[in-house]
């Protein structure tokens, strides 16, 4: 298992967070989403840095992070969304590319609508937006969540392999297994650690689209550059909800691509690599 450079800590007003950096340049700051971590990017990350850039991936508290948040952080959608603010701010990074994948991506969306200031450019694979947040399989999540004991249940039940490739886990996000050290990697933080899933309780008990409703009305006025990096099968966020996005921002692009589901950066990395640096206005050699 490769992780996705130098592993660093930084403390914020929430907590501390866990990140891997490696490379140098201009910041590109990959988000991932719930109950993964910053390993969504390992095959990505090598090939942007050697291009010639400063490749950033923190583990956000959603469900497979090693340390737990404060007990009174704000971990609703936009308290996430400020605290991958303020992690651009203690970091000082300055021109990013910002690239969000699934609920990162929604995640990215808020922050763009509240705090947009460091941000140069958005990448944006498959991600929750506008009223699919969640997507309609994984609706029920926030309503389970507040059920006594759920989040402990959940724990156990992605511990069951023979299950990873359910479309509730892997097998809709991904056309192919997960290696089992990486599913291992993104699940046992939360079976092994009262704090994360306390912290994994409280943001899907928080999740609502008004969230991303309410992002995507304010992202009408962002001007900055959009590549929307979409898989063309993607069953959890169609292609129609890139078009939408496509439809109300003012400097975008909208790229398929084939042979993938939602994480793009485990389907086809090369492409992801590829359209990154190549919208960035760098060709890779």
């Amino acid at each position: 298992m490769t992780n996705p450079g130098q592993e660093h800590r930084v403390t914020l007003p929430q907590g501390e967070v866990r990140y891997y950096e490696s490379g140098a340049g201009q910041p590109v700051v990959f988000v991932h989403g719930v109950l993964v971590n910053a390993l969504l990017w390992r095959k990505v990350v090598p090939d942007v840095a050697a291009a010639g850039f400063r490749c950033i991936a923190p583990d956000l508290p959603l469900g497979s992070h090693e340390i737990p948040m404060r007990a009174d952080a704000d971990l609703t959608p936009t308290g996430l969304a400020d605290l991958l603010a303020d992690f651009l701010e203690a970091l000082d990074l300055r021109d990013v590319i910002l690239v969000g994948n699934d609920t990162g991506g929604a995640l990215s969306q808020i922050m763009l609508s509240r705090r947009p200031e460091r941000v140069a450019r958005v990448v944006l694979l498959p991600s929750d937006s506008f009223e699919y947040f969640f997507p309609p399989i994984f609706k029920p999540l926030p309503k389970i969540a507040k059920l006594p004991g759920s989040t402990a249940l959940l724990a156990r039940f992605l511990q069951v392999k023979a299950l990873h490739r359910l479309p509730m886990l892997f097998g809709w996000v991904t056309k192919r297994p997960v290696p089992p050290e990486i599913a291992d990697a993104y699940f046992t933080p939360v079976l092994r650690s009262a704090g994360v899933r306390r912290d994994l309780r409280k943001f899907l008990r928080a999740v609502d689209p008004k969230y991303t409703l309410e992002a995507a009305e304010k992202l009408r006025t962002f001007d900055r550059p959009v590549l929307l990096l979409w898989a063309s099968e993607d069953k959890l966020f169609p292609i129609r909800f890139a078009q939408r996005l496509a439809a109300l921002l003012s400097d975008v692009r909208l790229v398929e691509v084939a042979d993938a589901y939602t994480f793009i950066p485990e389907d086809k990395p090369q492409a992801v690599v590829r359209h990154i640096v190549e919208f960035a206005g760098v060709m890779a050699d």
